[in-house]
């Protein structure tokens, strides 16, 4: 008599969530096109034929890696328990520039997400407005739900230029010099 083995309840979800978790951070640090699936899957820990298990191709994965990012910067720098100048300082921060597989998905890969398949520009998308809102919060503004002041709009972009010019320049001084005037602009 043959016993089959089954998993437990929720194995599938928590082995997806790995795979994203780990495509996320590589990709973030590597670029949408550094990393292969086969090199994704190794990183959490699983053989690439499993990969069809839970994705139908890349782009499946590559879009839920970017949306998963998105919730963590949002439940880490935008978190209800930050005020404004709270979230400026870990987003503005040079831990952030250093570390940009633990930082904020747009910062990181915005500017090649338009260059996307439909689906991944789909959650780029999704993320850039996300991060929007989450701003207009920040700032306490009481205006229509769903509305973006123009002052959200201006800082979610200053931030989000910040980290990608202090990212680019390769130069230490003035990098922080970069985040310490965003930060300054935004907190007024």
């Amino acid at each position: 008599m043959m016993v089959i083995m089954r998993y437990p309840d929720g194995h599938k979800e928590a082995v997806k969530e790995r795979i994203v978790r780990a495509a996320s951070r590589a990709l973030r640090r590597h670029g949408l096109v550094g990393v292969s699936i086969p090199a994704l899957m190794k990183r959490a820990g699983l053989t690439h034929g499993a990969f069809y298990t839970h994705f139908k191709n890349r782009d499946e994965l590559v879009a839920e890696a970017v949306l998963s990012a998105a919730a963590e910067t949002a439940a880490g720098a935008f978190s209800e328990e930050f005020q404004l100048e709270e979230t400026l300082n870990r987003y503005l921060s040079k831990s952030h520039l250093g570390h940009p597989e633990d930082g904020c998905v747009l910062a990181a890969l915005g500017a090649d997400g338009v260059r996307q398949p439909p689906r991944v520009r789909t959650a780029f998308a999704e993320v850039a407005r996300g991060f929007l809102h989450l701003t207009q919060r920040k700032l306490h503004h009481r205006g229509r739900p769903g509305t973006l002041s123009d002052e959200a709009l201006v800082r979610a972009a200053t931030m989000v230029g910040a980290v990608v010019l202090g990212r680019l320049v390769r130069d230490a001084a003035l990098s922080e010099r970069i985040l310490a005037a965003a930060r300054a602009t935004s907190s007024n």
